[in-house]
This record gives C-alpha cells, structure tokens and sequence, in this order.
C-alpha cells in the first residue's frame, strides 16, 4: 500500500507539471530510483517490526503490545481510509485517488518512521524497562565471560596433555629408536623379515602419537645410525618400508633428510 501510493503520487505529480507520459517513461531509471529508496524504507520499518527482539520484550511494554502492534500494521490502511473519507466530495477521481495515497503515505511516514522510533526511545526510559535492561547485559556479560573461561580451561587442558604426551615421548622415543636403528643398520640378511619388523614398529609409532611421532623417531634413527654405525645409513629405507602407514609419505621426507 505504501508503494503504490508513493507511486501514484509521483506519477500524478510528473503529470500536473504537465509532463506526458513518453516523458515519464523516459525517466523512469529515475523513477525506478525513488521508488527503490521508499521501499527500502518500507522494508526497514515492516523488518523492524516483525523481527522484534523476544529478550528485549519486558524493555518495551508498549510497542510489544497486541494493540499497537494492530495499528503499526493498519496503519498504511488507516491513512489511505482517512484519506478518501476526507475527499469524499472530490468532484474528480484523479484528485480523490490522490488524497487517498497521500494519505496512506504520510500516515506510513508517520507512524513507522517517527512514531515507531520516538515511542521506542522514551519505553527504553521506564525505570522497569532500565533495570531489566541492566540485568539482561549483566546475564549477557555473564554468558560470555563463561564462555571465555571454558576455552581459556580447554586450552590450559590441551596444552597440558600435549606437555604430558612430550614428556611420555622423551620416555618411549630413544629406546624405540636404539631398537629401530639396530634393526635396520645390521647385517642381517633376511630382508624381508627385516622390513616386517621395521613396518610393526612403523604401526606402533603412528598408535603412540601419529604422524609426529613418526617424523621424530625417524629423524632419530637416522642420526643414532650416522653416529653409532659407522655412517651406515641404512635407516633411509625405514621411510619408504613406512610408507603409507596413517598419513606417511615418503616423498615428505626426501627434502627434509
């Protein structure tokens, strides 16, 4: 109702300039333009009203009534009958329809953009509406400072069984290391049964702490190997023997050895 009746008043407008209409047609991206502008404002008082805040509701008795919700949404309507009751007489229909667009436009205006705001401004200062207000951004800050402190304990946990899982790794990874480059770094002939075992510890390795475990225990084979074996690095084949145990790559270490 309150498009078309600023549609029609436009138009009517464009016309008693004595415009005709390949002129209005002419303008009509700037028309179109206007006409954007009023239903944006339209959109924004009938979103305003729909989607009311259920929290905020004890804030404004008045507004959140079933009574003046009626006339917020009648309002258009009751504009556009006082409007015609108020050119009942109009000797032409141009000029009658135009008073009953006038009027559902100004009293639109009225209401969903002055009244609506001012009444909502001046429920806000009720002492009611104050201290449940106060005790609705205290529950809110409550809320949220809740929340940060389970995250900040989330975190102080997950640091703490990371710390735990360092420390139980300082424990299992030189043993498990010593035993790996013995395995791979001896003259055993048998290579098969060579990589089976070398592949057990691989499933063991990734079961204890994945693929950072793994990166670690080879990282230390291979120097335990260089350092204790006489250079020997056979520990080189423990990456490809791995390969595809969890998420292993051997390609993943080809630049990092």
């Amino acid at each position: 109702m309150f498009v078309l009746s600023a549609g029609y008043i436009l138009i009517w407008g464009l016309l008693k300039a004595g415009r005709s209409w390949c002129f209005i047609v002419s303008v009509l991206g700037y028309l179109a333009s206007i006409l954007f502008l009023l239903i944006s404002l339209y959109l924004f008082a009938l979103f305003k009203g729909v989607g009311r805040n259920p929290a905020i509701e004890a804030e404004h008795p008045l507004t959140n009534s079933v009574y003046y919700s009626i006339f917020y949404y009648i309002s258009p309507f009751l504009g556009a009958f006082a409007g015609g009751f108020g050119a009942i007489e109009a000797s032409m229909l141009s000029h009658y329809l135009l008073v009953i667009a006038a009027g559902s436009f100004w009293a639109t205006f009225l209401v969903w953009i002055i009244i609506d705001p001012v009444v909502g401004f001046f429920e806000t200062q009720i002492p009611s509406s104050k201290a449940h207000r106060r005790k609705r951004l205290a529950e809110t800050k409550a809320v949220r400072r809740q929340e940060r402190l389970s995250k900040e304990r989330l975190l102080r946990e997950v640091i703490s069984r990371k710390q735990q899982e360092q420390q139980n790794w300082k424990n299992i990874l030189p043993p498990l290391a010593e035993q790996l480059a013995g395995l791979v770094c001896s003259e055993d002939s048998d290579s098969k049964q060579k990589e089976m075992k070398v592949v057990d510890i691989g499933l063991a390795a990734w079961k204890i702490g994945g693929l950072s475990f793994m990166r670690q225990l080879y990282s230390l084979t291979i120097e335990i190997c260089r350092n204790k074996y006489d250079g020997v690095n056979f520990a080189e084949d423990v990456s490809v023997w791995w390969d595809g145990i969890g998420s292993w790559r051997n390609n993943w270490l080809e630049a990092d050895v």
